[in-house]
């Protein structure tokens, strides 16, 4: 690093503890002053067992540099722009969200931004979105906050921290890419460990209908990410670097964003959902408890995404509706705080009401194929090779049938007749997969106006 430059006035410092290795710099956040210039506002610093150091002078410089150029910015009101800078000369990269908000009676262009150490890159890479994704409501919750003259830090802090937690926990217990089956269920030759065939059935199908994102919960650690493997069987080697083991001690919660993550039950074996973490997820997620080897879904991903925006936006009435900063804790995190107009609905999971022949037959016929060789490995490769090319041979049958997306779907009946998905469960399985490569699929098909899932139901059955 060069000579240290002058720090900007007054910068107020937070220090997280952090539990084993942060593969952070730190985070800071900055604005735009007309006199002054960049000037950092507050930097949050990781305190764990091996810090990475950077001095307060060369974290404002860096901070600085995002905001460099920023002053001419034109956008549409509310907009957060998403920047991602590689300083080879630095040795870091930061990721940098710009957006405009109120301070001191001013409109100024600010800055929240994470500086990581270049070599990270690779690690940080897969859980890009995760972290940009949370960030970003955080920074409309803290615009609404400047908007009324509150302190941002603290609302900045509730998600800021967290995201240092969880990158903290991914770097010791992230899944790995490459996975062995020999170490899954689909190796042992009777389910094995109390695992059932209906149960494994079930907890595939259903992970496979909620675009591959679970939960699986449990007392028995080992037994919990045996099943935690399993599920990652079915993903992408970089959805996979999105998805975490659960550690020994439970101290790990539940992560928005995650594909598959590990959690270990209390001392009393009960486990606290948090709704609005869950809610916030970017697709409806399955939750699995290999306890009682229960498996329950969410709703379907327009649904999903269609309670999700009512939510955020409730939340974001309620945050704009208070007197003074003292009425409701910046950190919602804690209850819910919806306005009168929103009643969410807090039993969320539902069981899984569709059966499906294409995991069925799978999981029949992977066991009847020697254990301990290659050749159940193929076989998965080769089914789940099916499933992708099922996706998107549904992906081009609708843009055919539409005319890319010109005319609205009208022949669900002949898509399921034509490509063999008259079973609810199969179909729910190739919409899932094409929801990843077409976000907003389901809306398309299903009409953009929310069906409950009885609802849905009655119009499919009307086709």
């Amino acid at each position: 690093m060069s000579s240290d430059p002058p720090q900007s006035p007054t910068v107020a410092k937070t220090e997280v503890t952090v539990e084993g290795e942060c593969p952070i710099f730190a985070a800071t956040f900055a604005y735009w002053d007309n006199i002054l210039g960049p000037r950092v506002c507050h930097i949050w610093a990781p305190r764990c067992e091996q810090p990475l150091l950077l001095s307060d002078g060369e974290v404002t410089f860096l901070a600085n540099h995002t905001l460099n150029g920023e002053i001419l910015r034109s956008t549409e009101c509310g907009a957060v722009d998403v920047k991602f800078f590689v300083l080879a000369e630095k040795g870091v990269i930061i990721i940098s969200l710009i957006f405009d908000g109120e301070l001191k009676g001013d409109k100024n262009t600010c800055a929240l931004s994470i500086i990581l150490p270049q070599t990270e890159l690779a690690f940080y890479l897969p859980l890009h979105m995760v972290c940009v994704d949370r960030l970003k409501h955080i920074i409309r919750k803290g615009r609404i906050w400047m908007q009324k003259g509150y302190n941002i830090i603290s609302v900045l802090s509730s998600e800021i921290v967290p995201i240092m937690e969880l990158l903290s926990s991914m770097k010791t217990h992230s899944v790995p890419e490459d996975i062995d089956i020999k170490d899954t269920i689909l190796n042992d030759d009777d389910i094995g460990d109390g695992y059932h065939e209906d149960f494994l059935h079930k907890a595939v199908s259903s992970h496979l209908q909620t675009c591959g994102c679970s939960m699986v919960v449990g007392s028995n650690p080992d037994k919990v990410n045996k099943v935690v493997l399993t599920l990652c069987l079915f993903l992408t080697p970089a959805e996979r670097k999105c998805s975490r083991f659960c550690k020994a001690d439970s101290t790990f919660k539940y992560d928005t964003g995650l594909f598959v993550q590990g959690l270990l039950k209390d001392s009393m074996g009960s486990f606290v959902l948090p709704f609005r973490q869950v809610l916030y997820s970017p697709y409806p997620t399955t939750h699995i408890d290999v306890d009682i080897n229960t498996v329950k879904q969410m709703p379907p991903c327009h649904e999903h995404t269609h309670i999700q925006r009512r939510y955020m936006r409730s939340e974001l009435s309620v945050l704009w509706k208070v007197a003074s900063e003292e009425d409701i804790a910046p950190d919602t995190d804690t209850g819910i705080h919806t306005d009168e107009s929103f009643t969410p609905d807090l039993n969320v999971f539902q069981d899984v009401m569709h059966k499906d022949t294409l995991v069925k037959s799978f999981i029949d016929e992977v066991f009847m194929l020697k254990p301990g060789l290659n050749l159940r490995s193929t076989y998965l490769a080769q089914f789940l090779l099916i499933l992708h090319r099922k996706a998107l041979t549904l992906l081009k049958y609708i843009e055919d049938e539409t005319q890319k997306g010109k005319k609205p779907f009208r022949s669900l009946r002949s898509l399921k007749t034509d490509l063999d998905l008259m079973v609810e469960g199969d179909l729910n399985i190739i919409m899932a997969l094409a929801e990843k490569q077409r976000a907003g699929l389901h809306s398309f098909v299903f009409g953009k106006q929310f069906y409950t899932s009885v609802r849905e139901r009655d119009v499919l059955m009307s086709f």
